[in-house]
């Protein structure tokens, strides 16, 4: 029931937005992804990955991070995806005509994960915007393959969990500030023989040391 009240007030509030409100929209300054470092005391990602131009089309994404952090003694390392949307809503242009961010759980069960555990849990780390924040934390499994993964939406000071929060916020953004920009911020960890609490003290450890300098990608 929440989620169709949200959708309804969403459709609402953007069809009052775009035709009483000012349309201009605004593109905050930010830097790209491209000086992003790649270095962070023992972590370090060798070459950071390209997604394809149908696959970025997909996403609607404007700019984006993938890089896969390890350290020395680490068999695997930590998959980083920050994907920057300089507008989520269709008028402004994007991606096939759209650019909200695609929610992981959704996305994840078409690439062959089932999604195993499912949480919202708090988060606090440097470089985390916003007091009392949660997050989502997944285990994902496919065959005898299992991985840990934490994601959240990321705009304007806010760390968001839920999708529905997501909409609502995009038309409140849109009305009132004439934004609609937004990240979405994904952490994902190989769990090694079952070994959940390796995988989880990895995120721990890498998560602050890359949140620290967001602000600078992901405007607030």
């Amino acid at each position: 029931m929440t989620k169709t009240l949200v959708a309804v007030a969403f459709v609402v509030l953007n069809f009052y937005t775009y035709n009483y409100l000012a349309s201009n929209a605004i593109y905050p300054e930010r830097k790209s992804f491209d000086t992003f470092p790649l270095e962070f005391g023992e972590w370090a990602c060798s070459k950071p990955q390209e997604i394809s131009d149908a696959v970025r089309e997909n996403l609607g994404v404007t700019d984006y991070l993938v890089c896969r952090f390890a350290r020395p003694q680490d068999v695997v390392g930590v998959e980083v995806y920050i994907g920057y949307h300089a507008s989520q809503v269709r008028e402004e242009g994007g991606g096939a005509g759209e650019n909200s961010i695609h929610p992981p759980a959704h996305c994840l069960p078409g690439s062959g994960w089932d999604i195993i555990d499912n949480r919202t849990v708090p988060i606090s780390a440097p470089g985390i915007p916003q007091q009392n924040a949660s997050v989502k934390r997944l285990v994902i499994a496919k065959g005898n393959a299992r991985q840990l993964v934490y994601y959240w939406y990321q705009s304007r000071g806010r760390v968001i969990s839920e999708d529905w929060q997501k909409i609502l916020f995009v038309g409140l953004d849109r009305a009132l500030q004439n934004r609609t920009d937004g990240s979405l911020i994904r952490f994902t960890v190989p769990i090694i023989g079952n070994d959940e609490a390796t995988a989880e003290s990895a995120f721990q450890d890498l998560a602050p040391r890359i949140l620290t300098l967001l602000p600078d990608y992901v405007p607030e």
